[in-house]
């Protein structure tokens, strides 16, 4: 009879490919490894940790169910977090969108998801906001966030709060490199645009 597999120290690729052969235990390897950052990229977009939660259960039943259809070429943390964000752009675009504060959710209740709904825009060199203070952005930027198309504001938090690649969030969202570079800059000129009067 041979040994149990030891699947914490085996790559994504291979626990995925035995959870394809049926391998329940594989696929509680997976869920092992990406249910806190699943839940942390669904809590960022949905503001809500009881919806996060039921959220990130849906992501990982629909992986489950469709474990199948992975492609290999691509990075399996890639295809999931695809599949979690388009959940939680569903979530956004089936109720009135919450505000998105800086300082991380009012409704965390630790010091965890404070810092998983924390929002930065601090990327030097290409953030148009970066002269002005955290201070004054604080409620503004709430307001201007929440604002934002789902799919513009799901674009910017994986780039400033994931700090993803363009290349990387195109795999994620599964969209050209073209539009997620058009989503980028659209929702920087329109936070521009929202918190203009904080210049003046």
């Amino acid at each position: 009879m041979a040994p149990p597999l030891d699947l914490q120290n085996l790559p994504d690729a291979d626990v995925v490919a035995l959870a394809q052969k049926g391998k329940e235990a594989a696929f509680r390897e997976l869920i092992r490894r990406y249910e806190r950052p699943v839940f942390t990229l669904i809590y960022r977009m949905v503001r809500d940790s009881t919806a996060a939660e039921d959220l990130a259960q849906d992501a990982f039943i629909k992986v489950l169910n469709h474990i199948d259809k992975y492609r290999p070429e691509f990075k399996f943390s890639s295809w999931l977090f695809k599949i979690a964000n388009n959940i939680a752009i569903d979530h956004l675009r089936k109720r009135t969108v919450d505000t998105i504060s800086m300082d991380g959710s009012p409704n965390a209740v630790s010091a965890t998801e404070v810092e998983a709904t924390s929002f930065e825009l601090a990327d030097e060199g290409e953030n148009a906001l970066d002269e002005l203070t955290a201070r004054e952005l604080g409620s503004a930027i709430e307001q201007a966030i929440g604002k934002l198309r789902p799919e513009y504001r799901n674009c910017i938090m994986l780039r400033h709060v994931e700090g993803r690649s363009y290349e990387e969030i195109a795999a994620t969202l599964d969209l050209p490199l073209g539009t997620v570079k058009t989503y980028i800059h659209r929702a920087r000129h329109q936070l521009r645009e929202a918190l203009q009067h904080l210049r003046e």
